[in-house]
């Protein structure tokens, strides 16, 4: 029977494909697809050859199980091939594998399974004589691997020499070395900080680190092992079972993974890949799927191998966590704060579970990191909860007509403008008291105990009357109705005229009370006391240029690049005239005296006060200029301590710094 030209064709692509991506993964460490992509091709592949035996050829991926051993090291020959696995990735496959074990021993009995996480990490053959670690190899492409010795030695968690009596004579012990995940994110954060390429994964990482010339670097990379199976033994009679062989390595001073079970049957297998599938995330370091072998090593013995892989165990793959896609539009997305995030639309993948069609991009900076750009195909990352984000962008795949992406200017909900201090990498919307898409945080910021202090205006109730359409900024909040109010949900007649009689009262407040209500970024209690103090008026605040600015004490040049810009938007300035006409006022501004005893003072107040309450003295602290703290330091001048003072008392005392009582801060008030 003759072969379409097509297929032929076809299988010749595919083993093109997975030669180029298997050299990427083993030898370089620069993969350039998903594990996912590269297994559904591999798939492919194996069913044409399946199918058409007449195109499989020698020297076929699926006869193969790496890629072949780096130059830049001696090469180590394994006595025993180091196998790949073959993968199932459903119930259905799984059922069929335990199958096809039971049809090949000839038995009906239920068969036990040694079951533990896939590590998606580097293989290592570490092999021992007398004890003695005498050399470490890779996988390479199952029979020749590279002579990782040095490297390996570095590694904190790999004995040196085994311990116990009635060592082996040799032993071979194979192994995962893989990096954790806080160890990972810790090199990158490194990596980035000396500006150099991020790793994209862990595993990716940890071949890196495995593979260094220098063993020092390898020494400084957070590298660990599991171990999970034997080699070539000598000298030794061979472990009736594989729980029993993992667990005579562990008493020999090798890690195994913690979670090695063995488990009955299909049922067990498959009640132990939900269980750790559920755990998946919390694990600190990183798996693709489960590992199931059968435990017994003499029916393993009598099932063999085929090509790559043994017919006595299997890989079920868990859904991919990175999928590649393309991505269709950069768009801009306007958080609660004003910051700018570019978002990739993407042409919807699967992928950790879901179908994700938008990725977050971070930022500019990441934006130009990666070289992401309108059109590139991408890898895409979802793991648990995660929200998905751009991990990579495949280079080779990217067409001429690719569009770079620009940060505009101008906010796309607002148009406010858009500022960026230098050094920061969040981009955001200036229009603050206006903007749609900041317009509940910005209320609820006005109406807040330190703000205008409106008793009654609560978060949900904020979010309530934004949703309802009742109010798009804080002045429209003096507009409000009694008929209004009591039309919302759970809000009778007696709560709206409280709340309209409390909008009232909070009118008549102080200038820096309105000025930190208005939200200027990073213009905290102290800094708009401070600019209150100076400018004594709004007019003189607006008219301020940041040169002026960096004059006052708590503001710094990025706080007067923030409330320049705040002052320069038009929409920022139509809601606060919107805010005076509603009647809006305070008592005239009187300057602190430079020469007040208490200006300048960081003061603690602990404990309860008899005469007053603490809130009541911060106010008329901050009045004489004295900077009100909520903790001890060093920096602290006095410590006032009520009643039942506690441990900042205590810290105080420590430290030597000077308390006093509430007489001596009612002498200081008055």
């Amino acid at each position: 029977m003759s072969i379409p030209n097509d297929l032929a064709s076809r299988a010749g692509e595919l083993r093109d494909l997975l030669n180029k991506y298997n050299h990427l993964y083993y030898v370089t460490d620069e993969p350039e697809v998903t594990d996912s992509e590269y297994d559904r091709l591999f798939k492919e592949l194996k069913q044409i050859e399946s199918d058409n035996p007449a195109l499989l050829t020698a020297d076929s991926p699926t006869q193969r199980v790496g890629g072949k051993a780096l130059d830049k090291f001696s090469q180590i020959t394994h006595v025993l091939p180091m196998l790949s696995l073959d993968n199932v990735f459903d119930s259905a496959e799984l059922e069929a594998f335990d199958q096809r074990v039971r049809d090949w021993l000839n038995t009906s009995d239920t068969q036990l399974y040694a079951a533990e996480p896939k590590l998606d990490g580097l293989a290592i053959s570490l092999r021992y004589e007398q004890g003695v670690l005498v050399h470490a190899a890779t996988r390479g492409d199952g029979a020749v691997g590279e002579d990782v010795t040095a490297n390996v030695r570095t590694i904190g968690t790999i004995p040196l020499r085994l311990t116990g009596d009635n060592l082996p004579d040799v032993i071979e012990i194979r192994g995962e070395i893989f990096m954790p995940k806080a160890g990972f994110e810790a090199l990158n954060v490194q990596q980035i900080a000396e500006q150099k390429k991020p790793f994209v994964n862990p595993r990716n990482a940890a071949a890196g680190a495995l593979r260094q010339l220098d063993s020092k670097i390898t020494a400084s990379r957070p590298l660990e092992i599991y171990c999970y199976g034997l080699g070539e033994i000598q000298g030794m009679d061979k472990p009736t079972s594989h729980s029993q062989a993992m667990k005579q390595i562990a008493e020999w001073g090798c890690r195994i993974s913690p979670e090695l079970q063995v488990v009955k049957g299909v049922q067990g297998c498959l009640e132990y890949i939900k269980q750790i599938g559920e755990r998946r995330e919390s694990l600190d370091y990183d798996i693709d799927g489960v590992v199931l072998k059968v435990d017994n090593i003499v029916l393993q013995e009598r099932l063999g191998f085929v090509s790559r892989a043994p017919r006595w165990a299997i890989a079920h793959k868990f859904p991919a966590q990175q999928e590649m896609t393309v991505v269709e539009d950069i768009v801009i997305q306007v958080g609660r704060t004003g910051a700018l995030t570019p978002v990739a639309r993407l042409q919807p993948v699967f992928v950790g579970g879901v179908t994700v069609s938008n990725a977050t991009l971070h930022n500019q900076d990441e934006i130009e990191r990666k070289d992401v750009r309108v059109g590139d195909t991408v890898i895409v990352r979802r793991a648990g909860d995660v929200i998905p984000e751009v991990v990579q962008v495949v280079l080779s795949k990217r067409p001429d007509n690719a569009r770079a992406f620009v940060m505009p200017t101008q906010c796309p909900v607002c148009q406010s403008d858009v500022e960026r201090v230098e050094g920061n990498a969040v981009a955001r919307c200036s229009g603050g008291l206006y903007c749609p898409a900041q317009r509940k945080e910005a209320i609820k910021h006005f109406a807040s105990r330190k703000g205008m202090d409106v008793d009654g205006l609560g978060d949900k109730l904020v979010e309530q009357l934004v949703d309802e359409g009742l109010i798009n900024d804080p002045a429209d909040l003096f507009q409000l109705t009694v008929e209004q109010l009591s039309n919302l949900e759970r809000m009778g007649e007696k709560s709206a005229v409280n709340l309209v009689d409390a909008l009232q009262v909070a009118k008549q407040t102080k200038f820096a009370r309105f000025l930190y209500s208005l939200g200027i970024r990073e213009a905290g209690e102290a800094t708009t006391r401070s600019l209150a103090n100076h400018f004594l008026t709004l007019s003189a605040l607006k008219l301020a240029d940041e040169e002026s600015l960096i004059e006052i004490e708590d503001v710094g040049p990025i706080v007067a690049h923030h409330i320049v810009t705040f002052f320069q938007q038009e929409h920022n300035q139509e809601v606060i005239d919107r805010l005076l006409a509603a009647g809006i006022n305070w008592p005239e501004e009187k300057k602190i005296a430079a020469d007040s005893a208490l200006s300048g003072k960081t003061i603690v107040l602990t404990g309860t006060l008899e005469k007053m309450s603490r809130s009541e003295a911060k106010e008329k602290l901050l009045a004489l200029g004295a900077k009100v703290s909520g903790s001890v330091s060093k920096k602290t001048d006095f410590v006032v301590a009520g009643r039942d003072a506690g441990s900042k008392l205590t810290k105080a005392e420590k430290l030597e710094i000077t308390v006093v009582d509430e007489a001596t801060l009612i002498e200081w008030l008055a």
